[in-house]
């Protein structure tokens, strides 16, 4: 089975320095990494609420890169610090994007993520193929 990379023009310098790809397309699947919703200088805006909308704004950027948009999303996995707290308004970020048939969906607590400051990182799975 064939492996593409997926890199979001602009995004080149990621790709080269840490060695990953935004995404990646195998079979009928495209496997995103997790994304943060950083604004223009790196760090994260002090209200969760438009962090999480970023978050998602840059999901939706590494999608339209493969050609696909959030309808084709069929599992997220999220990490969260400070899970309980913003959760309501994370859900409200999602839902702003996604609607049903709802993906799967695992959201997971932990102590930190890469971006200092972050509350969260979203990584999805999208079919490729038979949209």
């Amino acid at each position: 089975m064939s492996i593409e990379s997926i890199v979001p023009e602009g995004q080149e310098a990621l790709y080269n320095q840490f060695h990953f790809a935004q995404a990646v397309r195998s079979g009928e699947f495209l496997f995103c990494s997790g994304q943060i919703g950083s604004d223009g200088s790196g760090g994260v805006p002090d209200a969760p609420l438009d962090e999480f909308r970023l978050a998602w704004k840059a999901v939706g950027t590494v999608l339209a890169a493969a050609g696909l948009d959030y309808k084709d999303i069929v599992e997220l996995t999220t990490y969260h610090v400070g899970l309980n707290e913003h959760l309501a308004s994370f859900i409200e970020a999602k839902d702003e994007v996604l609607s049903e048939p709802w993906p799967a969906w695992s959201a997971i607590g932990v102590s930190e993520l890469a971006v200092p400051g972050a509350r969260v990182e979203v990584r999805v799975i999208a079919r490729s193929v038979n949209r």
